[in-house]
């Protein structure tokens, strides 16, 4: 037991007779620990790019809002009426008739 850990703290596994199934081993590790990193990497980036596009979403969602009430408040009689007053525009006294169309048939 003594002699076996001895032997792998000394690195006699890379240099013995297996040694290149042993450097092939190694390389194909360290290739896999090197993807695990990138993806990690990768995976984290687009966590962070997905909070920062969910609060731009937030404040876009926030700010439709606040602007859609304005333009309702705009869309309302009073509102257009108080705005044509300055410009000596004022609503009709006399109420819209309605045209009727009569079909003719040949």
């Amino acid at each position: 037991m003594k002699k076996g850990l001895l032997d792998l703290l000394k690195g006699k596994f890379l240099v013995s007779d297996d040694a290149p199934k042993n450097w092939l081993f190694i390389i194909f590790t360290s290739f896999l620990a090197a993807v695990m990193i990138g993806s990690s990497h990768s995976a984290d980036k687009k966590v962070h790019q997905i909070a920062v596009l969910s609060e731009e979403v937030k404040e876009l969602r926030s700010e439709f809002v606040d602007i859609h009430k304005d333009i309702q408040k705009l869309k309302l009689e009073s509102t257009i009426t108080q705005n044509l007053a300055g410009k000596e525009l004022y609503p009709s006294e006399v109420p819209p008739k309605k045209i009727r169309v009569k079909s003719v048939k040949e």
